[in-house]
């Protein structure tokens, strides 16, 4: 089987000399053996779709660009986004009158073109006499086009209201003092009126918890909470901000506690449903979980998931519903130092009654 370098040179090649049939045919048959979470197979996915417009088979290039949309990488949803709107572009019919069509008539074969000029025709000169006399003065922009460019960057705001990074840590180290911290960036430009809004909204909502408020950022800092608490308060921050959106999300948060005598395992299942958020551009949203010891991922392989020890970093992918399933072990202290205790009583009661019932070696006084 050839390597993806392989592949890639040869399509490349005949991309190059326009053989645009062969690239579909060698790429229909491998294909499907580089998924499309992996950057080879979106790369690959590119090339089909332009060969595929290069003989004008715009359905089939569809279809492969909604399958691009897909994709977790965003850089790759927005060439698709490109790639869609230029297959989607009408065609421009050429007028008629673009053509210039030459009758040739029989009569004039034998005739010279200088017999039919006009005898008192002047030949002009066929070049644009340029003069070094100056054009005027530099004249400014009239007031006309300042309005029509601030138009134009007025309706570019919508589009960036999506550049926004979210992020939202869960520390799970003390199950019964759980700290939640939450991040809002703006990427690129200064805060939109919806951010200040639920800037807003947080301060009245949690009047106790530590708010950092700056130029580009946000913060907010709950300590101290229990489970039922980190819950309430995770719902409470996603309700406000899709309440703000005027979009419907949701957010279902389930633990689970079994006991092992000295052990106990945790477990955790997220579904945050962010289906409505697929017109929002730009938007980026991870999720970070703190656990006290390695954490077991238990859903199937995730490319949005990444582990390292006992931090979980979770990219949540806006237009879907995304799932996480994870569970950690923790040692039951109190029973384990309930037991050592017993342990340590019992040993020196047996201790002090083997060493009553031996006796001692020490001389006794005469009794009377």
């Amino acid at each position: 089987m050839q390597t993806y370098e392989q592949v890639l040179e040869a399509v490349e090649i005949a991309l190059t000399k326009g053989e645009y049939h062969f690239c579909i045919e060698f790429l229909s048959q491998i294909i499907d053996s580089y998924p499309l979470s992996t950057k080879e197979g979106d790369n690959l996915r590119t090339i089909f779709i332009t060969a595929l417009c290069g003989i004008n088979k715009k359905e089939e290039a569809k279809k492969f660009c909604k399958e691009l949309l897909k994709s977790y990488d965003s850089k790759t949803r927005e060439n698709a986004k490109y790639l869609m709107e230029i297959i989607d572009s009408p065609e421009i019919k050429k007028p008629e009158n673009w053509n210039i069509n030459f009758e040739s008539n029989p009569s004039l074969k034998n005739k010279s073109i200088n017999s039919l000029k006009p005898k008192n025709y002047k030949e002009q000169k066929k070049y644009i006499n340029i003069s070094d006399k100056p054009t005027g003065e530099t004249k400014p922009f009239k007031k006309e086009f300042t309005l029509i460019i601030f138009f134009i960057l007025f309706l570019l705001i919508p589009l960036l209201s999506g550049c926004v990074k979210i992020e939202n840590t869960l520390d799970l180290r003390k199950l019964d003092s759980i700290n939640n911290y939450l991040t809002v960036e703006s990427k690129y430009i200064n805060k939109f009126p919806w951010q200040i809004n639920f800037e807003n909204k947080i301060k009245d909502i949690f009047p106790n918890a530590d708010i950092s408020i700056e130029d580009y950022n946000f913060s907010l800092n709950n300590k101290n909470l229990n489970i039922e608490n980190a819950k309430k308060t995770l719902t409470t921050i996603q309700q406000t901000a899709g309440g703000l959106a005027a979009l419907s999300t949701d957010l279902n948060f389930k633990n689970t506690e079994n006991n092992f005598i000295f052990l106990k395992k945790h477990s955790f299942k997220l579904d945050i449903d962010l289906q409505t958020l697929s017109g929002i551009e730009d938007l980026e949203i991870n999720f970070k979980i703190i656990n006290p010891n390695k954490a077991n991922l238990i859903s199937v392989k995730n490319p949005q998931l990444a582990i390292s020890k006992n931090i979980i970093i979770w990219n949540l992918i806006p237009g879907k519903i995304n799932k996480m399933e994870f569970s950690f072990w923790i040692w039951n202290k109190l029973l384990i130092g309930i037991t050592i205790i017993s342990l340590l009583i019992i040993m020196a009661y047996g201790l002090r009654f083997y060493r009553f019932k031996i006796g001692t070696d020490l001389p006794q006084l005469p009794s009377d």
